[in-house]
């Protein structure tokens, strides 16, 4: 995994690099997802290329953020605190959703189900997000 090496001790903008990343996987993973299974049903295919544009967008913010941070040298205000734990949890509660919407695919889909790859896949892709939900959530507690 890609880590930056900007921050010192700065849990803020560890996360945030960690977010960075994890969204950016998980926006190709819908990707991934809809290549695999060509022939996925289109509720499926409409909920996951949602998810690519809400990832991407969370991902965008991640990155404003981790820029603020960088500008701030270390003097990192309330404010960009509280947002940034906004983010982290906004960021945690869609990777949950995500996690849902994959198990949803295995569990309901036809043209999953009919893909010997498709589950190897779908299963691995939502150990990666549940694992961007333990970094996340650590933060948060």
């Amino acid at each position: 995994m890609f880590m930056q090496f900007y921050y010192g001790e700065g849990n803020l903008s560890r996360i945030l690099d960690e977010m960075e990343f994890w969204k950016r996987q998980e926006s190709e993973h819908t990707i991934v997802i809809r290549q695999i299974v060509n022939n996925l049903e289109s509720e499926f295919v409409i909920r996951l290329q949602q998810f690519e544009q809400d990832f991407h967008q969370v991902e965008g913010i991640a990155v404003k953020y981790i820029e603020t941070i960088i500008r701030s040298k270390g003097n990192i205000n309330l404010t960009i605190q509280q947002q940034t734990m906004q983010l982290i949890s906004l960021a945690f509660c869609q990777s949950q959703q995500f996690i849902m919407l994959l198990n949803q695919i295995l569990s309901e889909s036809e043209a999953a189900r009919n893909n010997p790859v498709a589950a190897v896949v779908i299963n691995h892709i939502r150990r990666e997000s549940e694992y961007f939900i333990g970094i996340a959530q650590t933060v948060l507690s």
